[in-house]
């Protein structure tokens, strides 16, 4: 019998590991999760980002270009240690407890207001973030300014900094893209697929989890016309990334804090709300979080055909 997400809390004592266990849309079979324990016991000593590593190679859990999945497995080997059902000796609370804390610097402080029209900042300038010094800015800016702050993101992601070419413009706002909801029953059901389409397809939907036009801008239309630049510029970089291109974006809004007034002046498609649990809420353990609109934005005229759904 396949393992779900319900199980009980850990035991003292290590568990059996389940027949069965489906993570990130993969089957474990028995004999994978007997591999794992085997790896974890006999190769103790290894830091768990390369225990991830190991068995990703072993376990040939790559994406579609052949990059390791080695986030989610290291997310799965800590889902097992949490359920009982692995020991992971070499975890161990080296630093505080809680939120990474970020450290603001003035790069990310109130800027004097930007006014104007949309049109007056074109061509806009999409820089993919990677690491050094757009990535601190990036992650001061969002940890500073939008109301969810900065979370490490997990799984496949893409990041941005939008820039105006005009001289003195700077940088106008920030976009997160990555790894879409395992299951929102609206999203779902407007596909029109299965448990195992979704599974085979999840890939080809990526989430806009964080989008930020800083605080300072004033630009009416701003927002939708980086949403509709960005829904063109993603698929090219997700796929050169990836290796594999977009067929769908989503996106949820708290509708008790925003209207979504920019992603449907952008012609992305309401089509219900969440559960309440959170996108990632696997467990069900996060029941009264607040309900949030879900949005999406199809890339093809076929997109739920090539889905799998009608």
């Amino acid at each position: 019998m396949t393992m779900d997400f319900c199980a009980s809390p850990p035991q003292s004592d290590l568990r059996r590991v389940p027949v069965s266990l489906r993570f990130c849309g993969r089957l474990f079979s028995g004999q994978e999760l007997k591999l794992i324990e085997e790896i974890a016991h006999d190769y103790a000593g290894l830091a768990v980002t390369e225990m991830a590593r190991t068995l990703c190679e072993l376990l040939d859990w790559k994406r579609v270009n052949g990059r390791l999945k080695d986030q989610e497995c290291r997310q799965l080997l800590e889902h097992l240690r949490a359920q009982g059902w692995l020991r992971l000796p070499w975890v161990r609370n080296s630093g505080p407890r809680g939120p990474r804390q970020i450290q603001l610097s003035e790069a990310s402080a109130p800027q004097a207001r930007v006014e104007g029209s949309a049109g007056d900042l074109e061509p806009l300038e999409f820089e993919i973030v990677e690491k050094g010094k757009a990535s601190q800015l990036w992650t001061e800016l969002i940890e500073r300014h939008h109301y969810l702050r900065y979370r490490v993101p997990v799984g496949a992601t893409v990041r941005y900094l939008v820039r105006s070419s005009q001289k003195g413009a700077g940088v106008l706002a920030c976009l997160l893209w990555s790894s879409p909801a395992w299951k929102m029953a609206a999203r779902d059901e407007w596909i029109g697929w299965n448990a195992e389409q979704r599974a085979r397809n999840l890939q080809l939907i990526v989430n806009n989890s964080r989008f930020l036009v800083l605080p300072w801008v004033h630009i009416k239309g701003l927002a939708s016309k980086i949403l509709a630049q960005s829904a063109r510029q993603l698929p090219i970089d997700w796929q050169h990334r990836y290796g594999c291109r977009p067929l769908l974006l989503e996106t949820l809004v708290d509708a008790h804090k925003f209207r979504g007034t920019c992603y449907r002046a952008a012609n992305w498609i309401r089509v219900g709300q969440t559960s309440g649990r959170g996108r990632m809420d696997r467990e069900h353990k996060a029941d009264g979080q607040a309900v949030k609109d879900i949005y999406l934005y199809p890339l093809t005229s076929n997109t739920r055909q090539r889905l799998g759904g009608i």
